[in-house]
């Protein structure tokens, strides 16, 4: 192992076009983590770029961006929403929705919660009368 990433050494950024000292940083973040060998270090990166190339390659080909021969971030939230593989990524990134029309879910998920605990009420009141 330890000769491979000598071997990298001089190639090592060649092969890996994210800036491994950034995801370094990343990867001590988690409390878990204590060291870093220099090899899982390169193969997290590696992953990570293939990772992001798949993601970005397939909402390109199952996308719009096609016609207009451009990836969108629109292109990127709809894979994230009905493909399986990415579904974990639909809370970073999100369907664009104008704010005008959140604020109106806010108020109405707001109205549905007061329904739902006046409901439940209502259900332990009749559970108390039998």
């Amino acid at each position: 192992a330890e000769m491979a990433a000598a071997r990298l050494g001089g190639t090592e950024n060649r092969l890996v076009s994210l800036p491994l000292s950034r995801i370094r940083v990343i990867m001590k973040s988690s409390p878990e983590v204590s060291s870093i060998n220099q090899d899982a270090l390169f193969l997290t990166a590696k992953a990570t770029e293939l990772f992001v190339q798949y993601l970005a390659t397939y909402s390109y080909k199952h996308g719009r961006g096609k016609e207009k021969n451009a990836l969108t971030y629109t292109d990127l939230s709809h894979t994230a929403e009905e493909c399986e593989t990415f579904q974990f990524l639909a809370d970073i990134l999100p369907k664009k929705i104008l704010a005008s029309k959140y604020l109106k879910m806010l108020e109405k998920e707001k109205q549905d919660g007061e329904v739902r605990e006046d409901g439940d009420k209502d259900e332990e009141e009749e559970d108390e009368d039998e």
